[in-house]
């Protein structure tokens, strides 16, 4: 009844729906739950150690006999200079200040490495169905020893350009990324962040560049907004806002009030988070500090010092400084489990696809 199997057949899923691998309010448990309502579940790796992604793994297989998609981040490192961490510091020493904290203290680094040799034979042994990349794709090398290992290469592309760059290097499907999406963009080729085309925009003009399947990501919550996806021409959608509600998701209680109060207007894109733009639901630091932000030293250093600050204002039941990653359709999402929402998602899409053609 889908009118683009391309990404079904593709991935062996029973739906066209991948759930967006979402770095620290997600693991095992929301990604089993997801593929068991049909959807490619992912799970994000970027922020876990090559031992706890097999550990996740491990739980994965255990649980569900679906195709898993394990995601990893294709940043080249820079490293932080004293003076962008002094910038940053004294940036912040107000927010120490009120918290009673020593800005001076030592604190632990923002852990959000690169897809590397380790991570590279920790998928040559789990042998993932799908592996995706975001900021890019892996050195060459690594690249062909994922494919070599079985597994469908995917990663994402907010501009034309990026996605015709990961066709060239091989990949099975490029997922467009709007401007609407939540998280951090996935632009490599680009920094210009005013020039980032909404979903509506982008996904048309991906398709049209490009034979690979496209999943369309932003601003995508409902099955009117995968009715509209495959409209554009999309084989599939990638979704994350609407699941952050959802019973199984990691996001704290302060967070899950933040999103359920949220509405069109409550998400800015901002640096001041990791150094990096990424878009999510705006807290007291963007609104202060930013939300672009000239004194936020380079992704992932600016999250390093927020660490403390979170964590003091977490006790307090307040997300001032947490990461509340999420799109502009984050009022559309749900709390309801992932497996029953991932069924009404393609339930609901199918029925407005056959309206729109009666």
């Amino acid at each position: 009844m889908w009118p683009d199997r391309r990404l079904i057949d593709l991935f062996k899923t029973e739906f066209p729906i991948v759930l967006a691998p979402m770095a620290g309010v997600m693991d095992a448990e929301l990604v089993i739950a997801a593929a068991q309502g049909g959807a490619l579940g992912s799970l994000p790796s970027a922020m876990i150690s090559p031992e706890k992604a097999r550990e996740q793994v491990g739980l994965i297989r255990q649980r569900v006999k679906a195709p898993v998609n394990m995601n990893f981040f294709c940043h080249t490192p820079v490293e932080l200079t004293r003076e962008a961490e002094a910038r940053w510091k004294q940036r912040l020493t107000g927010y120490y200040t009120e918290h009673g904290l020593d800005p001076a203290a030592p604190i632990n680094a923002a852990n959000r490495a690169p897809f590397d040799v380790a991570f590279c034979e920790v998928v040559e042994e789990l042998k993932p169905e799908v592996v995706s990349f975001h900021f890019g794709l892996p050195e060459q090398a690594l690249l062909k020893r994922v494919k070599a290992a079985g597994c469908l290469v995917i990663s994402s592309a907010t501009t034309v350009k990026e996605a015709v760059w990961l066709e060239q290097r091989g990949v099975d499907a490029v997922i467009a990324q709007g401007a609407e999406a939540g998280g951090h963009r996935g632009m490599f080729l680009t920094d210009k962040i005013a020039e980032q085309p909404g979903t509506f925009a982008l996904v048309p003009q991906v398709v049209d560049a490009v034979k690979v399947p496209v999943i369309a990501c932003g601003g995508i919550a409902d099955g009117r907004g995968i009715a509209a996806a495959f409209a554009l021409g999309a084989s599939g959608v990638q979704i994350g806002s609407a699941y952050l509600r959802c019973p199984e998701s990691k996001v704290s209680a302060g967070g899950r009030k933040a999103l359920a109060e949220a509405g069109d207007d409550s998400t800015v894109i901002t640096n001041v988070m990791t150094g990096r733009p990424a878009r999510g639901v705006q807290n007291r630091l963007m609104r202060e500090a930013g939300p672009i932000s000239p004194d936020a030293p380079p992704f992932p250093h600016a999250a390093t010092a927020l660490g403390p600050l979170k964590a003091a204002a977490e006790k307090q039941g307040r997300v001032d400084f947490t990461n509340l990653w999420a799109g502009q359709a984050i009022a559309l999402g749900r709390e309801v489990p992932a497996a029953e929402l991932t069924r009404d998602l393609a339930k609901s899409a199918l029925a407005r696809m056959k309206a729109l053609a009666g």
